[in-house]
């Protein structure tokens, strides 16, 4: 790989989703960052809030904040199942204040209970000032045989 930006998330995010894959496109539209992780347990990303994402009151709108989460989401039940396909059940996602444009969104997600077909997960967001944004949970189907 070349040494042009961006490649050292790719590769981060390779080992993350245990693949050789590029960034999906709803990763990198939203200028994800990965921040850490710990395979099987936990993943951390940052989104940056930008105009975009906001409704009219001036706070990111909900539905970017359930794609943010998603994020997290998919990446990590790729490499805490082993799995190259699975589908998300659900997200329930819980606002706690708003989080404004120049901020950052970071999401921590967990997996709590993995089986042979089912993988459930939980995630906090905070702003930079670690202050509670939002909350989630989510149960994901594998797909793999």
């Amino acid at each position: 790989m070349s040494n042009r930006p961006g490649d050292e998330e790719e590769k981060k995010y390779a080992m993350l989703n245990s693949g050789p894959g590029p960034l999906p496109h709803c990763y990198t539209s939203m200028q994800t960052r990965l921040l850490d992780f710990t395979p099987d347990h936990s993943v951390t990303i940052a989104i940056p809030v930008l105009e975009s994402y906001c409704n009219p009151a001036g706070s990111m709108q909900g539905g970017f904040i359930s794609a943010a989460f998603d994020n997290a989401f998919g990446p990590l039940c790729s490499i805490a199942a082993s799995a190259i396909k699975a589908t998300t059940l659900y997200i329930n996602t819980t606002y706690h204040r708003p989080i404004f444009p120049g901020d950052e969104l970071i999401i921590t997600a967990t997996v709590k209970s993995k089986g042979r077909t089912m993988v459930y997960m939980t995630a906090e967001g905070c702003n930079r000032a670690n202050q509670l944004i939002a909350s989630a949970s989510t149960q994901y189907m594998i797909l793999d045989p």
